[in-house]
C-alpha cells in the first residue's frame, strides 16, 4: 500500500489512458447483446432441433401478420387491403409471400373473424431480425393507412420490442442509479466531496469492465444478453458503493483514533481492505460459478465476475489516491469527518441475539416461516408480459386472441424429418398423428397436409370410402334391374314380332324365336347375378359374369339386326316388322351399353378394393390415399404448405385452446410430445427426427433448461462459497450457517415477490429467469454483509475478546455500515423498477426484499444468535487465533 500511495499519480494517469483507449477501441456491447438474441437454447432441445431442420431445408422463413380491426368491412376496406398487399409484395428482399385473406372462401374462413371485425394478413418473411423489423417500420410509415386500426405483430416483432424495452430500461437505470447513489452518500457522509469518490471508482470500473467484456465476446465467444449491461450497472454501482462506504468508514475510524494520513490508509486496507477482498472474492466466485450454466442468457451474468475483478483493482488503487491526496478534505465541508458513529439499533439487536439467542431465532422464524408456506414457485414464460400492451405488437397479438382464439395466434409446429421421400401411405400416418393429437387435452385443432384448414377430410378414411363403394354396388344392383326390365320388354317385343310374321317367312321366325328365348335366359341369369351381388358382395365374380352376359347380348343384337335387314328387304307389311326389329335390336344394344357401364363401375371397385388390400398401414391408420394423390393439382396447395425438403419432411400445426405463453400451454406441449413419442412407434416415422417449433415449445424447453441450470448452478455456487469461506475464516461452522441464512432469506423474499406479482397483480407466475438471477445476486451480494460482520468479529476475537463481547462490539461498529450499504444496494436495484421490464422489476423486488430482510432481521438477529450458541466451537475444526 505504501508503494501505491507513493506512485498514485502515475497509476491514476495510466488507468485513465487505459480506460479511454479501451472505450474507443472496444466493440459496442449493446449491439452485441442485440445480435445474441433473446433465446439461445442448446442444440438438443426440441425447439432448437425443429429450427435446425427448418434451417437445413431452407425453410427458416418467419411469419409476421398485419392485424386489422374494423367496425365493418366494405368495398373501400377490401380495396385498401388489396393495395397494402400489392405494395408489400414489391419488397422481394424480405417478403416471400403475402396471403390475401379474401383470395378464397377457405382463406376468408381462416383469416377473418366470425364477427368480420378482425382481419389477418399473414406475411412470410426471411432475413435477420433487424431486416424484418426494418421492413415492419417501413410498412408502418409508408404503406399502412393512418385512419385505420392496424398492427404488425409476430414473434420477431415482439422480441425486438423486448430488446428495445430492455435498452430503454438500461438508460433509465443508469441515470437513476447515479442520482440515487450520490444523494444517499451525501446524506450519509454530509459531504459534497465524498459521494464523488464511489461514483468515480465505479465509473472507472464500469467503463473498463464493459470494454473487457465486449472484447471477450469477440475473441472468445463470451456469453452476452440484454441482462449483461443492466446487471453490470446495478451490481457494480451497488456493491462498489458498499465497498467504498466500508473503506471510507474505516478510514474515518482510523482518523478519529489520531493516526497520520498514510498510517490511517494502511490500517484501513489491513482491516477493511481485507474484508473487501474477502467479500469481493466471494462475489467473484458466486458470479463465476454461473459459467457452469448451460443456458447462454444465464451465463451472460458471468460478466459481473469480470466487473468484480476490475472493481477490486480500482478500489485498491483509485480510492487510496483520493484518500492520500484529499486527506481530511475528503469529507469536506463536514466538520465531524473524523467521527465514526456506532449503531444504536444494532447495539439493541445485540442485546437480544447475544443474550437471548433462542428468543432471537424464534423471532426470525415467526417472521419468515409463515411466508415460506405460501411459496409455490409459480413461473411465467409470457414474453408479452415483459413489455405490456404499450407496444403495437402486443396489441395485435391480443386482437388475434380475441378474434380467433388464443392458440390460433402462435400454434405449435410438429416437424417430422426422415431420409426417404414421403408417399401416399406415409401421409396416411400423418392423418393418424393429427387425429391422435387432436384428442390431447388443451388442443383445439390440428392442421396438416391431410387437413389443411383443420377440418377432417372424411373421404380419406376407408370407412367412408367403403360406404361409397357400397353405395356404388347398390346403384349397380339397381342398374341391373333396369337392364332386366329393358330386356324383358325386348323379349316381349320379339315374341310379338314372331307372332305377326306371315306365312313363308319361317326362315326368319325361327332365329327370332331363339333370340327371344336367349334373352329370357340372359335376363334370368342377370337376376341371379343381381341376387348374388346383393348377397355376397363378390364384385370380381360379378364382373366376370356380366362380361359373359354382355357377350350373349351382343350375339342376340347381331342376330336381330340380321333378321331385321332380311324382312325390311321384302317390303310392305313385312318391311314394317323389320323396322320394329331394328328398334328392338337398338334396345338390346342400349341394355348392353348399360351393362358395360355397370361392368366398368364394378371393375373400378375391384381395382380400388385390390389396391386397398395391398395398402401399407391401412390396418394401423384406417386411411387410404390412392397413388398419385400427392402429385395431383387438387392436393398441390397442401403439399406446398406442409411438405418441404424435397418431400422428406412435413409439419403439423397444433392449435392450443389456451394462451400459448401460459403455463398450461407448456403442460399441453409436454403431453403433445409424449403423445408423439407413443404414436410414432412401429410407423414409417419411428426413426424420423422430430422437433417442436413455436413459442409454447420454446417455453417448454426454457422451463426444462432454467430448472436444470438453477439446480446445478446453485449447488456449484454454494459448494464453492463454502470452500472459500472455510479457507478464509478457518471455520467450517460459520460458512454453513452463513449460507443457510442466505437460503432462508432468498426463499422468503421469493415468496413475498410471488405474493405481490401473482396473488396481488394477477400474473401467471414469476418470470422464468427471475429465480436464477434473483438467487445468484441475493446470495452473492448478501454474503458480503455476513462477511462484513463476521470478519470484524474474527478481528476482535483475535485481539482477545470473548465470543459474546466480540459479537456485541462488531455489531455496534458495523451496524451503520451494513445498513447503509444494504439501503444503497437496494436503492441501485430499485433503479431497475422504472425500466418497465417485468423480469427486471421482479429481480429487483427479490433482491430489495432480501437485502432489507437480511440487513434488518436475519443478519442482526439470527447470525449472532447461532454464533453465540456455538461459542468457541464456532471455529471448528480449527483453533481460534489470538494475538499475543
Amino acid at each position: 500500500m505504501h508503494k501505491i500511495i507513493q506512485w498514485r499519480w502515475g497509476i491514476l494517469i495510466g488507468l485513465i489512458v487505459l480506460t479511454a483507449a479501451l472505450f474507443v477501441a472496444a466493440p459496442n456491447l449493446t449491439e452485441q447483446a442485440e445480435q445474441a438474441g433473446s433465446f439461445q437454447l442448446s442444440e438438443d432441445m426440441d425447439s432448437q432441433r425443429a429450427q435446425d431442420i427448418l434451417n437445413a431445408a431452407g425453410k427458416s422463413d418467419k411469419t409476421i401478420s398485419l392485424v386489422y380491426e374494423f367496425e365493418s368491412i366494405g368495398e373501400a376496406e377490401l380495396a385498401d387491403i388489396a393495395r397494402v398487399i400489392a405494395e408489400m409484395e414489391q419488397n422481394d428482399t424480405v417478403v416471400k409471400d403475402v396471403l390475401d385473406p379474401f383470395a378464397s372462401a377457405e382463406t376468408e374462413a381462416q383469416l377473418v373473424s366470425d364477427d368480420e371485425r378482425i382481419v389477418l394478413v399473414p406475411i412470410t418473411v426471411e432475413g435477420s431480425m433487424e431486416d424484418i423489423n426494418a421492413f415492419a417500420d417501413d410498412v408502418r410509415e409508408n404503406v399502412l393507412p393512418q385512419d385505420v386500426t392496424v398492427y404488425i405483430t409476430g414473434e420477431e416483432i415482439i422480441n425486438n420490442d423486448v430488446n428495445l424495452s430492455a435498452q430503454e430500461g438500461l438508460k433509465k437505470t443508469e441515470i437513476i442509479t447515479v442520482v440515487l447513489i450520490f444523494s444517499l452518500l451525501l446524506l450519509v457522509f454530509r459531504s459534497i466531496v465524498t459521494p464523488f469518490i464511489p461514483l468515480i471508482a465505479v465509473g472507472f470500473t464500469y467503463l473498463l469492465s464493459q470494454s473487457f467484456v465486449a472484447f471477450f465476446v469477440d475473441w472468445f465467444g463470451f456469453p452476452v444478453s440484454n441482462y449483461t449491461q443492466i446487471f453490470l450497472v446495478a451490481i457494480l454501482f451497488g456493491i462498489g458503493t458498499d465497498y467504498c462506504i466500508l473503506l471510507l468508514s474505516r478510514y474515518k475510524e482510523e482518523l478519529s483514533a489520531g493516526h497520520a494520513i498514510e498510517d490511517a490508509i494502511v490500517n484501513t486496507y489491513k482491516t477493511a481492505g481485507r474484508t473487501v477482498l474477502i467479500s469481493g472474492l466471494a462475489v467473484f466466485v458466486g458470479f463465476a460459478s454461473i459459467g457452469f450454466a448451460d443456458f447462454p442468457i444465464f451465463k451472460s451474468a458471468v460478466a459481473v465476475a469480470v466487473g468484480i475483478a476490475v472493481l477490486l483493482l480500482i478500489l485498491f488503487t483509485v480510492v487510496p489516491f483520493f484518500m492520500a491526496t484529499l486527506k481530511h478534505r475528503l469529507f469536506w465541508p463536514s466538520k465531524r469527518a473524523g467521527e465514526h458513529h456506532d449503531s444504536k439499533l444494532w447495539a439493541m439487536f445485540s442485546r437480544l441475539s447475544v443474550n437471548r439467542p433462542f428468543v432471537s431465532i424464534l423471532v426470525v422464524a415467526l417472521i419468515t416461516v409463515p411466508v415460506l408456506f405460501t411459496y409455490d414457485d409459480a413461473r411465467s414464460f409470457n414474453t408479452v408480459d415483459e413489455i405490456g400492451d404499450d407496444y403495437d405488437s402486443v396489441r395485435g397479438l391480443n386482437l388475434i386472441s380475441e378474434g380467433f382464439g388464443k392458440g390460433e395466434s402462435l400454434p405449435v409446429q410438429v416437424i417430422l424429418k426422415r431420409d426417404a421421400e414421403l408417399t401416399e401411405s406415409d401421409i396416411a400416418y400423418i392423418e393418424k398423428f393429427a387425429s391422435e393429437l387432436e384428442k390431447v387435452d388443451g388442443v383445439s385443432g390440428v392442421r396438416s397436409i391431410t387437413r389443411p384448414t383443420g377440418d377432417v377430410i372424411e373421404d380419406f378414411y376407408v370407412d367412408t370410402q367403403l360406404e361409397q363403394v357400397s353405395s356404388g354396388l347398390a346403384e349397380a344392383e339397381m342398374g341391373l334391374g333396369d337392364v332386366q326390365d329393358g330386356l324383358t320388354q325386348v323379349e316381349a317385343g320379339l315374341q310379338a314380332v314372331v307372332g305377326q310374321l306371315p306365312a313363308g317367312t319361317a326362315n326368319a321366325g325361327a332365329p327370332l324365336a331363339e333370340a327371344a328365348t336367349g334373352l329370357g335366359q340372359l335376363n334370368a341369369q342377370l337376376s341371379l347375378i343381381g341376387q348374388g351381388l346383393s348377397a355376397t358382395q363378390n364384385v370380381p365374380a360379378t364382373v366376370v359374369q356380366l362380361q359373359q352376359v354382355s357377350g350373349g347380348l351382343s350375339q342376340i343384337e347381331a342376330g336381330i339386326n340380321e333378321a331385321a335387314t332380311a324382312l325390311t328387304a321384302q317390303g310392305a307389311q313385312v318391311g314394317e316388322l323389320g323396322t320394329g326389329l331394328g328398334q328392338l335390336a337398338t334396345g338390346v344394344g342400349e341394355a348392353n351399353a348399360g351393362l358395360a357401364q355397370i361392368e366398368t363401375g364394378l371393375g373400378d371397385a375391384v381395382a380400388f378394393l385390390s389396391a386397398l388390400s395391398e395398402a401399407d398401414g391401412l390396418r394401423d391408420t384406417g386411411v387410404y390415399l390412392p397413388d398419385g394423390t400427392l402429385t395431383s393439382d387438387e392436393f398441390a396447395p397442401a403439399v406446398e404448405r406442409y411438405v418441404f425438403d424435397a418431400g422428406t419432411a412435413t409439419q403439423l400445426e397444433v392449435i392450443l385452446e389456451m394462451d400459448p405463453y401460459s403455463p398450461e400451454a407448456i403442460e399441453a406441449v409436454e403431453t403433445v410430445k409424449e403423445t408423439m413419442d407413443r404414436i410414432v412407434t412401429d410407423t414409417p416415422f419411428e426413426a424420423a427426427a422430430i422437433g417442436y417449433a413455436g413459442i409454447s415449445s420454446i417455453n417448454s424447453d426454457l422451463n426444462t433448461t432454467s430448472t436444470n441450470d438453477f439446480n446445478r448452478t446453485v449447488a456449484i455456487m454454494l459448494v464453492t462459497l463454502f470452500v472459500v469461506m472455510t479457507a478464509l475464516f478457518r471455520s467450517m461452522i460459520m460458512p454453513l450457517y452463513m449460507i443457510a441464512s442466505l437460503l432462508l432469506t432468498y426463499y422468503t423474499s421469493a415468496a413475498i415477490t410471488e405474493l405481490i406479482f401473482v396473488e396481488g397483480l394477477g400474473y401467471d407466475g414469476i418470470s422464468w429467469a427471475v429465480p436464477f438471477f434473483g438467487f445468484v445476486m441475493l446470495t452473492a451480494l448478501g454474503i458480503d454483509y455476513s462477511i462484513f460482520l463476521l470478519d470484524r468479529f474474527r478481528e476482535e476475537s483475535i485481539n482477545g475478546m470473548t465470543v459474546r463481547d466480540a459479537l456485541v462490539h462488531s455489531m455496534t461498529k458495523m451496524g451503520t455500515v451494513i445498513m447503509t450499504a444494504a439501503v444503497i444496494l437496494a436503492g441501485t436495484f430499485g433503479a431497475m423498477i422504472p425500466s418497465g421490464v417485468l423480469s427486471l422489476v421482479q429481480i429487483a423486488t427479490i433482491v430489495i426484499t432480501g437485502l432489507l430482510l437480511y440487513g434488518l432481521i436475519v443478519l442482526p438477529l439470527l447470525i449472532p444468535a447461532i454464533t453465540v450458541s456455538f461459542g468457541d466451537g464456532v471455529w471448528w475444526p480449527f483453533k481460534p487465533k489470538k494475538n499475543k
